[in-house]
Formats: structure tokens, C-alpha cells, sequence
């Protein structure tokens, strides 16, 4: 333009003019302040992105992959219910499994410990304990022999055949047998509490935008199809090991841009599989805020969907300043091109479109 505005009127001054008017601004100052902008407002309610590749990313996400555990859940497995046999009592039963857990770090354990402790049961120290990582424990607590595990280990290490109702725990919870010197005394139940507003925060993903939402756990099948169901998420997919996570990321990926969020190292694969991976970070594994790229500070769901409405708004406030910033700059250039603009009042001009597109860039601080 500045080429044919000078050999046109053979005047360089325009061509000049042109140039000085022609300068890049908005597109270089715009995208970047929309971007750091909107990126400041996620942090400030607890959402850290860690590059505006991944936040620009965020804006575009039509499909969102959840973890159960310490996701949609707490995390924390909780006692529900005490079922007895043989003629022991609740007490008595969760006093010697919780005993007994106290030499395992479980979580499961954690969580009967924490049971007793807040009935006011006395712990008693086990002695001679052998665990059977992942399945359950057997040791002596005050001169009997205990076993704390899975149903069907504990089973197999009594010798008296057992039947019964009290085999079966509810689809959204998982039972922990107890036997005391080889007799099956009960069952405990426990479940991992769904978020409260984990209902509400799916449906306000939905609002930002977001078409498809699957839940992919570790846990068994019908627990994680309990929370799907009681959530209403489109797809369930559980019994996932890390590697089967990763191939449901990428088989999601055919529906569209995929954020996958989790917490536990299993879930790290996963979450570098993603276009964008959101660590639970609160209470979650380093390893999977070290691989994902947006960290949820704060041991709360919410923060997430108003941190996706956030990247949805800033980019839009990118393009928005990106586009009329380089309309007024051609609309300056062909000015300075008919002779309407000196090359002073071409700098001027620039100059002010400059600060427009950078205040109107910052408006995703708010």
C-alpha cells in the first residue's frame, strides 16, 4: 500500500505516512494481554495454568473426562454401616479392625481408625501383622486373631464356608470383611461422599459449552456407574487401569478437543494424553499436577467450569481486539494512503488504537 500510495502521487511522504501507520500493535500487544489477563482472573479464584497455550486451549474443549476418586469425590473413604456376625457388636468389631489398621496406610485404614477414634473406641496395639499389599491384613489384637480385607481374601483364609446377604455391598460403596480367630464376624461398609456440588458444576460445564462428559475410573464398574448415573454424565467407563485411561482420552479425542481431570499419580498418563490435563492439586499427587497443565488449587470442583467460562471470554476478547485493532489500522493506512493522514497524525492515531485494544484486552481482569 505505501508502494502504490507513492508511485501513484508521487509523493513519499505518503508512503511514509503509511508505514508509520501501518505498525503491528494489536496483534502483538492484544492476544498476549487478553491471554496474561484471563490467566490472573483463573489464578485469583484458585484455577493455575501454567502457559497460554494451554489456556487459549481451554476456551475450545468440547469433551471433559473425570476421574472418581478425589474428582468427583472426596477422596476420603468414610464408614456407612456395620454389619455383625456370630454375635459381636459394632463396637467391638470396628474397635479390633481399626486396631489392627493402624499398622497399614491404607486409606481404607485411615478411614476405620478415624471411625473408632470418633466413637471414642480404645486402640489396641496389634502385634505380628502381615499384609497383603492392596488386599488385606492378619495379626494378633489383645490375644485374637484378626483379619481385615477384601471379602473374598478374608474368606479364603477361614476354614468354615460362608453364605449370606451380608456378602453384598451397595453399587456405590465397597465392604471390608473382618474375622476374628478364623470366624467371619461382619462386614464394614464404606463410601467415598460424592461433592456436593458436583451436580452443579457438570451442568455448568455443560453451559460453557461443553457436549460430552465421561466418567473413567479405577474403581469396580457398578460403583462408578452409580456415580454416573446419580451425576448424569454421558459415558461411563470404569475397572481402568492408567493405560486403558489413556486410550479413552484419545478415543474421546474424535468427538472433539478433551480435558481430562484427575488427581492420582494413575491418572497422570492420562492427563498428558489430553489437549488439556487439570490436576486436582489440593489434595492430589505431584506427579499429576507435574503432568497435567492447569492445577486446581483448591480442594473444590467449581473453580474449574469458571475457569473454562474465563479462557472462553479472555480469547474472545482476543480476537475481538485483534479484529477491530487491525480494522482501524487499515482504515488508518488507506487515510494516510489518499493523503488524509501526515505521518505525525499517522503516529497519533496508531498510537491510540494501540491503547484501545490494550484496555480493551484487560477487560478479561474483571
Amino acid at each position: 500500500m505505501a508502494g502504490l500510495a507513492w508511485g501513484l502521487s508521487r509523493e513519499p511522504v505518503r508512503a511514509l505516512a503509511v508505514l508509520v501507520a501501518a505498525t503491528p500493535c494489536p496483534l502483538i500487544l492484544a492476544v498476549p494481554v487478553a491471554l496474561i489477563s484471563g490467566m490472573s482472573r483463573a489464578a485469583r479464584i484458585g484455577v493455575m495454568v501454567k502457559d497460554g497455550g494451554v489456556f487459549e486451549a481451554m476456551a475450545r474443549i468440547k469433551v471433559v473426562i473425570l476421574d472418581k476418586t478425589g474428582t468427583l469425590t472426596y477422596g476420603r473413604a468414610a464408614v456407612t454401616e456395620i454389619k455383625t456376625m456370630g454375635g459381636h457388636n459394632q463396637a467391638e468389631l470396628l474397635g479390633l479392625a481399626a486396631s489392627l489398621e493402624q499398622a497399614s496406610g491404607h486409606v481404607v485404614a485411615e478411614a476405620l481408625v478415624d471411625a473408632a477414634q470418633a466413637q471414642g473406641l480404645p486402640l489396641a496395639a496389634p502385634s505380628r501383622v502381615k499384609e497383603t499389599p492392596g488386599t488385606g491384613l492378619v495379626g494378633m489384637v489383645e490375644g485374637q486373631r484378626v483379619l481385615v480385607g477384601g471379602p473374598d481374601w478374608v474368606l479364603a483364609q477361614i476354614p468354615a464356608p460362608v453364605t449370606g446377604t451380608n456378602l453384598v455391598a451397595p453399587d456405590d460403596a465397597m465392604s471390608v470383611a473382618v474375622a476374628i480367630n478364623d470366624q467371619l464376624a461382619g462386614f464394614i461398609i464404606l463410601a467415598d461422599r460424592v461433592r456436593e456440588d458436583a451436580a452443579q458444576v457438570l451442568g455448568a460445564l455443560r453451559q460453557q459449552g461443553v457436549e460430552r462428559i465421561v466418567l473413567a475410573s479405577g474403581d469396580r464398574t457398578g460403583i462408578a456407574e452409580a456415580v454416573g448415573k446419580r451425576l448424569g454424565v454421558d459415558a461411563v467407563r470404569g475397572d481402568l487401569k492408567p493405560a486403558d485411561k489413556v486410550a479413552a482420552v484419545r478415543a474421546e479425542h474424535r468427538a472433539g478437543s478433551t480435558m481430562m481431570v484427575g488427581d492420582g499419580v494413575n491418572d497422570a498418563p492420562a492427563l498428558a494424553a489430553a489437549d488439556v490435563g487439570v490436576a486436582m492439586g489440593a489434595r492430589g499427587a505431584a506427579a499429576s499436577s507435574e503432568a497435567a497443565g492447569v492445577v486446581v488449587l483448591v480442594d473444590q470442583l467449581a473453580p474449574l467450569a469458571d475457569a473454562i467460562g474465563i479462557a472462553r471470554r479472555s480469547r474472545s476478547i482476543a480476537l475481538q481486539s485483534v479484529t477491530v485493532g487491525l480494522s482501524l489500522s487499515v482504515l488508518a493506512m488507506t487515510a494516510a494512503a489518499f493523503g488524509f493522514l501526515a505521518p505525525v497524525q499517522g503516529a497519533v492515531v496508531q498510537e491510540a488504537i494501540d491503547v484501545a485494544v490494550i484496555l480493551n484486552a484487560m477487560r478479561a481482569l474483571r
